[in-house]
């Protein structure tokens, strides 16, 4: 039977009495703090193993390369039949190729023909590379001095059987699955996917290809967060969109918490009257409201519905997909047994100019082009044409700052999350 970690507690996300604006570095340490696995293990063959997330350290069945054998094509020799200066030694009958090996030991005083692959004989320590040769077939002539164990592999050079070779938690890639395949791992015991349910809310939303009313918009965050979340290797659940009614939207979450370990929302996550995801969280128990010094963003309702983690995140898609890349994803990674990563920071001259002031960390839509940092020609948090116009994210700190043109800034490629 697969394992199964037990659920959060309903009070994992609460804070500390009187916090107000909570800054970023705070929060993610809070997170990483009250976050642990949700995902159970399964065993995968190799062949379904990419992008997997491992559920235990994996260990070697096999050395690699298994026996010594030769780097390049050539001829083999002990290296103690060989001294300075020209040389000749006769040739022995027969050759060593890459699963062909000789069968027998080297006769000493000789060299055998080998090739690149092939399993040292028994005797030889060392191969000359075969364009440093003369031969005429009965015996080789070439110059010394030789290095001892030139042209060589020995066994488990690359890998000792039984050695770590991969750790627990990591996300597999291609080459992981080259090295277990080397290593003769063939069955790989992984976390189940990390299955996150997205929700929109709110009734001034749309469906894109259907009609909508003048007051209306089309809803970009579901496409947006599901787009993400599968970018991110997790499965994502489309819950369509509930409407701006408190029952209706309890059904959402009931539906959700059945089909998946984490739900994201947009929309209804402060405290209005229409902010009906606050109101039910409150009413669970679990509703915590974390006032993020971030822009943009700022609230994040967090809570546990059914055992099931919940992040509201902002209905502004801008400051949803900043939430997301900077809260929810290294959350997701926690979540799904592959620990908490740090996104990759790069630090780039800016190509703008900006005056900061202090009290929160900010996000800039941007992209490298010539080796610095162009932002997007408007912070305005409802240009979502800057999302699909920008290839990362600059971030300013959290107190005031003065960029020109050549400053030092630090740069989150969208790659650096997985995007």
């Amino acid at each position: 039977m697969p394992l199964t970690p037990p659920p959060l507690k309903d009070d994992c996300f609460a804070l500390p009495a009187g916090t107000h604006w909570t800054p970023v570095d705070e929060a993610l340490s809070e997170l990483r703090a009250r976050l642990s696995p949700v995902t159970g293990v399964e065993s995968v063959p190799l062949s379904a193993a990419l992008d997997r997330i491992l559920a235990e350290d994996i260990h070697a069945n096999r050395a690699n390369p298994p026996q010594p054998n030769s780097a390049v094509d050539g001829y083999g020799l002990c290296h103690a039949d060989t001294g300075a200066g020209p040389q000749s030694l006769p040739l022995m009958a027969g050759r060593s190729a890459a699963g062909q090996p000789l069968g027998h030991p080297l006769e000493r005083g000789h060299a055998v023909r080998i090739l690149t692959g092939a399993t040292l004989p028994e005797g030889v320590d060392t191969v000359i590379l075969q364009e440093d040769v003369s031969t005429d077939g009965q015996a080789i002539a070439f110059h010394g001095p030789l290095k001892k164990g030139a042209n060589t592999r020995r066994a488990g050079e690359d890998v000792e059987a039984g050695a770590c070779i991969l750790p627990a938690g990591r996300r597999l890639g291609p080459a992981d699955l080259a090295l277990l395949a080397a290593t003769n791992v063939s069955n790989i015991p992984v976390r189940q996917r990390l299955r996150v349910a997205v929700v929109s809310t709110g009734d001034e939303l749309a469906e894109p290809g259907d009609s909508a009313r003048p007051d209306q918009i089309y809803d970009a965050n579901r496409p947006l967060l599901l787009s993400m979340i599968r970018r991110f290797g997790f499965d994502p659940i489309d819950m369509g969109r509930a409407p701006d009614a408190r029952d209706a939207l309890r059904g959402f979450l009931d539906e959700a918490a059945q089909s998946a370990d984490m739900i994201l929302t947009s929309g209804g996550a402060s405290a209005g009257d229409e902010d009906h995801m606050s109101a039910l969280l409150n009413e669970s128990g679990s509703m915590t409201l974390w006032r993020m010094a971030i822009k943009p963003g700022r609230p994040l309702a967090l809570g546990v519905w059914n055992g099931a983690p919940v992040f509201g995140l902002p209905g502004n898609p801008v400051a949803a997909m900043v939430c997301t890349l900077i809260f929810a994803r290294p959350a997701m990674g926690v979540l799904a047994g592959a620990g908490w990563r740090q996104p990759l920071r790069l630090t780039v001259p800016a190509a703008f100019s900006k005056a900061k002031k202090p009290g929160r960390r900010e996000y800039l839509r941007a992209r490298l082009r010539d080796g610095r940092a162009e932002v997007f020609v408007s912070e305005g948090s409802g240009r979502i044409s800057g999302l699909s116009w920008a290839e990362g994210l600059v971030e300013l700190p959290d107190g005031a700052c003065e960029i020109t043109e050549g400053t030092p800034v630090t740069y989150l490629p969208y790659v650096g999350f997985d995007l």
